[in-house]
């Protein structure tokens, strides 16, 4: 729909009018001469005074027309086109993923070839914050220490790309599940969103840190803040033999997730990584109205450029 957003401002179109009236016509004076009638002064001051009166008419009509492009660009010629804006949950969403040194294990397979577990992690976390479309995510990376890798954001490519391009070590090589977790709920502290939740991936034993898994799960739950939770690996301690590495403490995670209210999920496959994934999409959804938005093709530049070109071609003649 085209419309003006100023359009106030084409009252200001009678104005030259006002003026000349309030001020009185300029009077232009200038110099005469004399031409006898016997070389035809006569008829040539016929054809003086019908091209003064020519060139006056077209320089008061480049004037008026130069006035009113003006006065149109300057109040705002647009389209309205309305569009769906983004659909906003009200939800911050931290995803805490473990960088530790176990996730170099080449135990999970994609596409008919073996990848570690960081690969499969990678690839669909990736794939899974792209979908996260209208709530604020957040990413935080945790091996012996635990680090803000991106602060919340509605740009979900951004905390995709991210998740693509962690790295193994860049946080240590132990796993600190408590500062992981803890440092997610400290960023989401101070959040006003209607609902707050922490996506917790481990595939290790908290080994690391001073504070126990369950006190900074239980601190989260008196904070209103849902952990879910998801154990990645082929075996945990309940099944591996005393000693075995690489094993994932799937009951303290399902502890965690427990005493939050938020879901335990076990992952040993890629498959069942992708399917964990469409689960939280389901527990999570971000399907909202979201909010109106109008966006505005604007045209004032065409009069505008209008304008410019007959003061040019005025100015021109005006010299000529």
């Amino acid at each position: 729909m085209f419309e003006l957003a100023d359009p106030w401002i084409l009252l200001a179109l009678p104005l030259p009018l006002l003026a000349m009236r309030l001020l009185g016509a300029a009077q232009m004076a200038g110099g005469a001469i004399k031409v006898p009638d016997r070389i035809g002064g006569a008829l040539l001051a016929a054809d003086r005074g019908r091209a003064g009166v020519t060139g006056l008419q077209v320089r008061q009509g480049l004037l008026w027309a130069i006035w009113v492009l003006m006065l149109l660009a300057v109040s705002g010629p647009r389209d309205l086109a309305p569009v769906s804006a983004l659909k906003v949950t009200g939800r911050d969403l931290a995803i805490v993923l473990d960088l530790s040194g176990s996730m170099v294990r080449d135990d999970f397979h994609l596409d008919d070839r073996q990848i570690t577990r960081l690969e499969a992690v990678t690839t669909v976390g990736a794939d899974f914050a792209r979908r996260r479309g209208g709530d604020r995510v957040a990413l935080i990376v945790f091996g012996s220490e635990a680090y803000y890798a991106s602060p919340f954001t509605f740009d979900v490519e951004a905390i995709a790309r991210r998740i693509e391009g962690a790295t193994i070590g860049i946080s240590g090589r132990a796993t600190n599940i408590s500062d992981g977790l803890g440092l997610a709920v400290k960023r989401m502290a101070e959040s006003a969103a209607a609902s707050r939740v922490v996506i917790l991936l481990s595939d290790g034993v908290n080994n690391a840190g001073a504070t126990n898994p369950r006190g900074v799960a239980e601190l989260a739950a008196g904070m209103g803040i849902r952990v879910h939770t998801i154990a990645l690996g082929p075996k945990d301690l309940s099944t591996a033999e005393l000693g075995e590495r690489g094993v994932v403490d799937a009951a303290t995670l399902r502890a965690i997730s427990d005493i939050s209210g938020g879901e335990s999920f076990r992952v040993r496959t890629t498959d069942d990584l992708a399917a964990v994934a469409q689960a939280l999409d389901q527990l999570e959804a971000t399907d909202s109205d979201g909010l109106a938005a109008e966006v505005f093709r604007d045209y004032w530049m065409w009069p505008a450029t209008f304008a410019v070109c007959l003061s040019l071609w005025l100015g021109w003649r005006e010299l000529t």
